[in-house]
């Protein structure tokens, strides 16, 4: 019996890459569903390559009805949620609400709505597979052993294209400079989020969701390799640790056939060729980022909405032109010291949304000198 996927985001880079994956596993899944936002022509082209019926093949990535409704379709065992942005959130919750599996690579639902979220998979039956591959890595660390055996979580942090770099270096980088990232290849807007490492501090809250564990026992530790993906240290002072070469396809097929491991391998390392493997602590002072994540981490509440929507403008803003990256933190600083409520509703997590992003406009529109 093959297992039906639905893919949103498909023209993304998580979303190309699911694709590659099932296309070497066409007898075992079958795409049911694609929803892209920007490329028609490739959506189509994907579309016809996995005979997905026509009226299942939407350019929807922002009609968040739409993805809804594809994310709770009958049809789909696994929905793959690669949405860029807070956008990615009716997916989540309709997924999770129809009891599917949920392979999530859209944090920023997760960050903003974590309590709704949790009410969403407890009342639905749905879990959770990260796609990320910090969180893909703790997810396997954690199969060896209880979660009442956990001491802490170690998330690695590639460190960026500016990892070194002082304060004073940081403020004449370009958008081009921020793209660079010298480890993987992503989207516009995650690569500048892993320049200033506010990916990072995202993936810290995600963290917290995802496994419930406290942010006092969540730290970040800067490995420019990106070969040791995460770890978990136990009770006893065991540390255990996911290593592959830096391959998205390899958390991408885990989530589709977790508990089992698909037989393509991805990221498989030569050991002999290897190198070291070198681990530093992130400077916040430089990239305050990580600290201000931490901070809306442990304010609660609706503090990770603002977080995210206010980071979101911001960059956009960056990647307009508009503020220096060296900005970025300062209007997201300016926002979250307006203070946060509570998140038992989706509602509230919208309203605090949409007014972090009206403040986080006038404080980029501030800085733009326009």
């Amino acid at each position: 019996m093959t297992r039906g996927v639905a893919i949103l985001g498909s023209t993304g880079s998580i979303g190309t890459q699911a694709l590659d994956v099932l296309a070497h596993h066409r007898d075992e899944y079958r795409v049911v569903a694609l929803a892209a936002g920007r490329d028609s022509d490739l959506l189509r082209r994907q579309g016809a390559d996995f005979e997905v019926p026509v009226d299942m093949v939407r350019a929807c990535a922002d009609e968040p009805d739409s993805l809804a409704e594809l994310a709770s379709m009958p049809d789909a065992d696994v929905v793959l949620n690669a949405v860029v942005g807070f956008a990615g959130l009716p997916a989540t919750l309709a997924a999770l609400n129809a009891g599917k599996r949920l392979a999530l690579a859209n944090k920023e639902s997760l960050i903003a709505a974590g309590p709704v979220v949790a009410k969403a998979r407890t009342a639905g039956g749905g879990e959770i597979i990260p796609v990320d591959s910090e969180h893909s890595a703790i997810w396997q660390c954690l199969r060896a052993g209880r979660p009442s055996e956990v001491n802490r979580i170690v998330l690695t942090a590639s460190g960026g294209p500016f990892r070194g770099r002082t304060s004073e270096q940081l403020r004449a980088v370009t958008i081009a400079d921020a793209l660079a990232h010298p480890t993987w290849s992503m989207g516009a807007k995650i690569t500048v989020d892993s320049s200033t490492l506010m990916n990072k501090g995202l993936e810290v809250i995600e963290a917290h969701e995802l496994f419930g564990v406290g942010f006092d026992r969540i730290d970040v530790v800067v490995h420019p390799q990106s070969v040791v993906h995460s770890m978990v240290e136990f009770c006893d002072g065991a540390t255990i640790a996911q290593l592959s070469m830096p391959d998205m396809r390899l958390p991408i097929a885990l989530a589709l056939g977790a508990p089992n491991r698909l037989p393509i391998p991805y990221g498989a390392i030569d050991w002999a060729t290897l190198g070291s493997l070198d681990f530093e602590v992130p400077d916040l002072g430089t990239f305050p980022c990580l600290a201000l994540a931490y901070e809306a981490g442990r304010a609660g509440g609706t503090a990770p909405a603002i977080l995210s929507a206010a980071n979101e403008i911001a960059v956009e803003a960056f990647l307009g032109g508009r503020i220096a990256w060296i900005d970025i933190a300062a209007v997201v600083q300016e926002v979250l010291n307006e203070g946060a409520g509570n998140a038992d509703e989706v509602d509230d997590v919208l309203e605090a949304d949409r007014r972090a992003r009206q403040r986080a406009t006038v404080f980029a529109h501030a800085r733009s000198g326009s």
